[in-house]
């Protein structure tokens, strides 16, 4: 049992960390709720102790031979401030300590988790900014917010991310993996294209996202700024991660391509249609007594070698490290080699799919294909059944290991 701080600060996102500690306190956790003075406008304190089944206070001065201001953080494996104010990210990364939430800040040696809430232009200021990387130059996790409704009519960055997603992070820096992404950028794709063919008919696969977002999630948990490419996945947004969402293979391509950037890593986990219609039927093709017309095919671009001619061409030196996935249903290793060597990644996830076998299933199992130098074979590192969320943090072992 970890013993987890929960701060509170005073916004109007308070009502959603009331589920958070339930989703703490569930999974046998030890949660003591520290709030702020104003958040108990918010959420009184009987509800908070009430939750968590411990004392709430807001002040130093009570109970003072026990030294809150200092036991409460040196005890804790885990604080986590959801929702994480302005002002709270102000005081925090200047070091402040006029309350017991801030005092805690100061005192915790363990990993420290920052869930931001507020309106847009806040959150968008030049000073929550500085903030934000001052706090995470530190080595804090500041989850960006999500985007969405926020108090009143206004939409936009801002919102504070669904509890599951604040607590799937939170679960993974207790889990005791480094924070070895900490100021990285990745670049994560996920799900499966679709290429139409009228408005109404595609052609697809069967890529569910489910590996794509355990990779998002877990390279948040340790630490790395993620920009995730989501092609027709209807899952929630990972906490922490911008979300960019297309359709089409060429519409995947111009967001990775651009994302790519000066990424240190992408892995190019969705799976993209090889080919698509030459023509797309502006209206729906009716079904009638003739045989309908062939549909011609065109091949769709090549994300992965792109990325990968990219960077031997010498136009750019990002990514630094770049990993595909390979479905493969016979001769997976032979077919996986030959595609790690066309297409010029640093690593080859391989999958054997087909009945119950990686698409759409919570757990997956892979070998790992490294690219050596010339006439070096380096052996292949094999990943046993187990959650998607195993398997990710596997990838970003070797990610990481690459990039340091």
């Amino acid at each position: 049992m970890s013993a987890v701080v929960l701060g509170v600060s005073a916004g109007i996102a308070v009502y959603k960390s009331c589920e958070l500690l339930r989703l703490f306190t569930e999974s046998g956790h030890d949660v003591r709720v520290v709030p702020t003075r104003d958040a108990l406008r918010f959420v009184g304190e009987p509800t908070w102790a009430a939750l968590s089944g411990n004392p709430v206070t807001t002040e130093v001065w009570e109970s003072v031979h026990e030294v809150p201001h200092v036991r409460i953080g040196q005890n804790a494996d885990l604080v986590v401030v959801a929702p994480a104010t302005a002002d709270v990210l102000a005081r925090a990364a200047h070091g402040l300590a006029n309350d017991l939430l801030t005092n805690t800040l100061l005192t915790a040696r363990c990993p420290v988790v920052f869930a931001p809430a507020m309106h847009t232009e806040m959150w968008e200021h030049p000073a929550t900014r500085a903030n934000v990387a001052t706090l995470r130059e530190r080595g804090a996790i500041v989850i960006d917010p999500a985007v969405g409704r926020l108090t009143g009519a206004d939409t936009g960055p801002g919102r504070l991310p669904d509890p599951p997603e604040i607590f799937e992070v939170c679960r993974r820096v207790l889990s005791a993996r480094a924070l070895d992404l900490a100021g990285r950028h990745v670049v994560v794709s996920a799900g499966g294209t679709r290429e139409a063919i009228d408005p109404v008919r595609f052609i697809g696969n069967r890529s569910s996202g489910l590996q794509g977002y355990a990779l998002a999630r877990t390279a948040v948990a340790r630490g790395a700024e993620v920009t995730l490419v989501s092609a027709n996945v209807a899952l929630p947004d990972p906490a922490g991660a911008k979300v960019v969402r297309v359709e089409s293979a060429r519409q995947l391509r111009e967001a990775v391509l651009a994302a790519a950037d000066h990424a240190d890593a992408v892995v190019m986990a969705a799976a993209v249609a090889d080919f698509r219609p030459v023509r797309q039927s502006d209206t729906k093709i009716k079904k009638s007594s003739a045989e309908p017309d062939p549909i011609h095919l065109v091949k769709n671009p090549d994300v992965l070698g792109e990325l990968g001619e990219i960077r031997r061409a010498g136009r750019q030196p990002y990514p630094r490290v770049i990993v595909g996935f390979a479905a493969e249903t016979d001769d997976v290793l032979a077919n996986g080699r030959a595609k790690l060597e066309r297409k010029g990644c640093d690593l080859l996830v391989v999958n054997e799919v087909g009945d119950n076998l990686a698409f759409g299933t919570p757990d997956n199992a892979a070998v790992v294909l490294v690219a050596g130098g010339e006439s070096v074979e380096i052996p292949p590192v094999e990943i046993p059944r187990g959650p998607k969320e195993d398997l990710a943090d596997v990838v970003w072992d070797l990610v990481a290991a690459r990039l340091a």
